[in-house]
């Protein structure tokens, strides 16, 4: 694995079209990332880390339009995506077309797990030719683990244990939150959080507040 400054983010995106998994760093954690259609990167991610195959990995939009585009969005979707988006939470939604949904089977069908990122790992999304896939750079058991990695350092420590094969590591320097995306279920009409993280769940439930109440005026 090799050490690369931000500046360097072209050559992850190379090393991803190419088949090859990278590391990029986020607020929250430092995330392995590969094309979300290559089955064998993204089953190389799931035999690292010892990931359960039932856990799908999150799916990084490269917009907020693609949302829209790709997953139904439900009204409390909407919302949670205009007030949160790009950030720190996820969303679990529906896949619009099945046969596409198909292509993306380490992402999950027929729900995946959906996020817009601000940082690094947006700009990857947005600028890479092939959709990405990220999850954190840490072994799955945690009786084996110090927990997702927060410094190159730490990546380099999981990628010696795991013996994962990673063509780069943008080395961001500390991951500030040390805290997980806030998760909140999608695929009905009531929203529900199923994981709380870095957006509090305050300020989850009332976004899902205010779409419901808009959309029981708008019946009105």
């Amino acid at each position: 694995m090799k050490l690369i400054r931000p500046d360097e983010l072209p050559l992850a995106i190379e090393a991803i079209e190419a088949g090859e998994l990278v590391v990029v760093p986020t607020r929250r954690w430092y995330m392995i990332c590969a094309n979300a259609r290559d089955h064998d990167a993204c089953a190389r991610i799931y035999a690292g880390k010892g990931r359960p195959r039932s856990k799908s990995l999150a799916y990084i939009l490269p917009s907020l339009g693609a949302a829209d585009e790709r997953f139904i969005m439900t009204p409390a979707a909407i919302r949670l995506a205009s007030d949160f988006w790009p950030g720190d939470l996820a969303m679990i939604l529906r896949w619009r077309d099945s046969e596409y949904a198909e292509q993306h089977l380490s992402v999950g069908v027929p729900n995946a797990l959906v996020t817009l990122d601000s940082g690094l790992l947006g700009q990857l999304a947005r600028r890479s030719r092939v959709p990405i896939v990220a999850t954190t750079a840490n072994l799955s058991d945690p009786s084996k683990a110090f927990g997702p990695a927060i410094t190159a350092a730490e990546v380099e420590r999981f990628v010696a244990e795991s013996e994962i094969s990673i063509a780069y590591c943008i080395d961001g320097g500390i991951s500030p939150l040390v805290n997980h995306l806030t998760i909140v279920d999608c695929t009905e009409m009531q929203a529900k959080i199923t994981r709380s993280g870095v957006v509090h769940d305050r300020a989850v439930n009332a976004a899902i507040a205010a779409a419901s109440w808009n959309l029981s005026h708008a019946k009105k």
